[in-house]
C-alpha cells in the first residue's frame, strides 16, 4: 500500500484536465515500468500533449486481462477546495485529490499489479490500459484500441476500473452526442417579423425533444436496474444571437441520447431529424435558408455484460462483493468489447458521488480492496 500512495500522490500532482494533455503523467508511468523491467508502448494523440499506454506482463498470446482506466481529469475551476487539489491530502483515512475516485486511485493500484505480476509466473498475460480524453467522450482510448485490435490482442475480459465502491458494474447507458445547427434569417428586431428567428427554431425544437422525452418517460422500454430506468433525452448548451436588437440567424443547441440497452439511438435520430424537418418546412415557403442541421459530433456504446456469466461471476468473487449493479455515467467498457471482442466489468475504489466535486476522495479502505482484487486476480492468471 505504501507504494500505491506514493504513486497516487505523484499522479495526482500531474494536472492532467483534458483541455491540457497528460504527456508528462504517461511519460512518468512509462518510467516507472521501464524500471521493472517491462516495456509500454505509447499511443500519442494529435499536438504531442497527450497519449495513451499500453504495456504487458506474462506469454504473449489470446486470453488475459486488461485493467483500463483513464488519466484524464476534470476541471476545479469555480469549485471551493478545501486544500490544493492537485497536492493530495490525508485526512481521516480518505485521500483528497482531484481524480483520487475518479479513477487515479484505480490507476495507481494497477500499475502496482502490472509490477507486482512481474515475478508472479503468469500463464496468461495482464495488460495495462491507460488512456487519454475519456473525460470529453472516450477520444484518447480509440485509436489504441485501433491498433491493438490490428495486433490481435484479444484479452478474456477488461476490468475498467471507475469507481463502483468495489461493486461490480455490468452495465451502463449508451451515449450520442448531437449538434442542432438552427438557421433563419437576419432582421432588425424593430421588424421582427420580416426575419426568422434562430432561437426561435432552437426553442420549437427543444419543445420537441422534450415531448419526446415525456413520451419515452410515459411508455417506453424501462431496465430497473438504473436510477433512472428509461433513455433520457438533454439539452446541456444553447448559443444563439449577439445582439437585443439583432433578430439572429443562427444558434446552436447541443443535446444528447444516454439509451438503455433496448432503445436504438439511432431510431431516435430519426424522429429527431423527422421533427426538425417538419418544424422548417412551414418556414421555407418565406425563408428558402431555414434549416435545422444535425450532427453527431460523439457518441460511444453502452455497456451490457451478462450479470450472471462466466466473467461477471469471476468478477464478483475477486472483488469480494455480492451485488451486481449498473452505473449511470459511461465508460470505455463497450468500446473494448466491440473493438477486441471481449467482455467488460467495470469495479473499482471509490464512489462517482466524490468524483467531479470540490474535495474529491478514495478511502484508503477502497485502495486496500481494489489491491486486494488485483492480487486475487494475479493469481488466477498464475495458475
Amino acid at each position: 500500500m505504501d507504494r500505491v500512495l506514493s504513486m497516487l500522490e505523484k499522479l495526482i500532482a500531474f494536472p492532467t484536465v483534458s483541455r491540457d494533455g497528460n504527456i508528462d503523467l504517461i511519460r512518468y508511468v512509462a518510467e516507472l515500468l521501464r524500471q521493472a523491467g517491462i516495456e509500454a508502448a505509447l499511443y500519442p494523440g494529435e499536438g504531442g500533449d497527450r497519449a495513451s499506454l499500453f504495456a504487458t506482463v506474462g506469454p504473449p498470446g489470446a486470453g488475459g486481462v486488461v485493467l483500463s482506466g483513464h488519466t484524464d481529469v476534470v476541471p476545479v475551476e469555480g469549485q471551493a477546495w478545501s486544500s490544493d487539489p492537485f497536492r493530495m491530502a490525508a485526512r481521516n483515512g480518505n485521500l483528497y485529490g482531484r481524480g483520487t475516485a475518479d479513477m487515479k486511485g484505480f490507476v495507481a493500484c494497477a500499475i502496482e499489479a502490472l509490477i507486482a505480476a512481474k515475478d508472479a509466473n503468469l500463464a496468461r498475460p495482464l495488460y495495462l490500459a491507460l488512456s487519454y480524453d475519456e473525460e470529453i467522450g472516450c477520444v484518447g482510448v480509440r485509436p489504441m484500441l485501433g491498433e491493438l485490435a490490428k495486433a490481435g490482442i484479444r484479452p478474456e475480459w477488461v476490468l475498467i476500473g471507475e469507481p463502483t465502491f468495489m461493486q461490480v458494474a455490468t452495465g451502463h447507458k449508451g451515449k450520442t452526442g448531437i449538434r442542432a445547427t438552427c438557421c433563419g434569417h437576419a432582421a432588425h428586431s424593430a421588424l421582427a417579423p420580416t426575419g426568422l428567428n434562430a432561437i426561435h427554431l432552437a426553442s420549437d425544437f427543444l419543445t420537441e425533444i422534450r415531448a419526446m422525452q415525456a413520451e419515452i418517460e410515459r411508455t417506453g422500454l424501462r431496465d430497473p436496474d438504473y436510477d433512472v430506468p428509461y433513455t433520457t433525452l438533454h439539452a446541456g448548451v444553447i448559443k444563439g444571437g449577439t445582439a437585443l436588437n439583432i433578430v439572429p440567424d443562427t444558434c446552436e443547441m447541443l443535446f444528447e441520447i444516454r439509451n438503455i440497452a433496448g432503445d436504438n439511438p439511432g431510431t431516435i435520430m430519426d424522429q429527431f431529424f423527422e421533427r426538425a424537418e417538419a418544424i422548417t418546412a412551414k418556414e421555407r415557403r418565406r425563408f428558402p435558408e431555414a434549416e435545422i442541421r444535425l450532427d453527431i459530433f460523439n457518441e460511444y456504446p453502452g455497456l451490457g455484460t451478462d450479470a450472471s456469466g462466466a466473467i461477471s461471476t469471476q468478477a464478483i468473487t475477486l472483488s469480494g462483493q455480492t451485488k451486481r449493479i449498473k452505473v449511470a455515467f459511461g465508460t470505455e467498457g463497450g468500446l473494448f468489447q466491440d473493438a477486441l471482442s471481449t467482455t467488460a466489468i467495470v469495479c473499482g475504489p471509490g464512489s462517482m458521488d466524490q468524483g467531479h466535486k470540490p474535495d474529491e476522495f478514495v478511502s484508503i479502505d477502497q485502495l486496500t480492496q481494489c489491491q486486494t482484487m488485483l492480487s486475487r486476480l494475479t493469481k488466477r492468471l498464475a495458475a
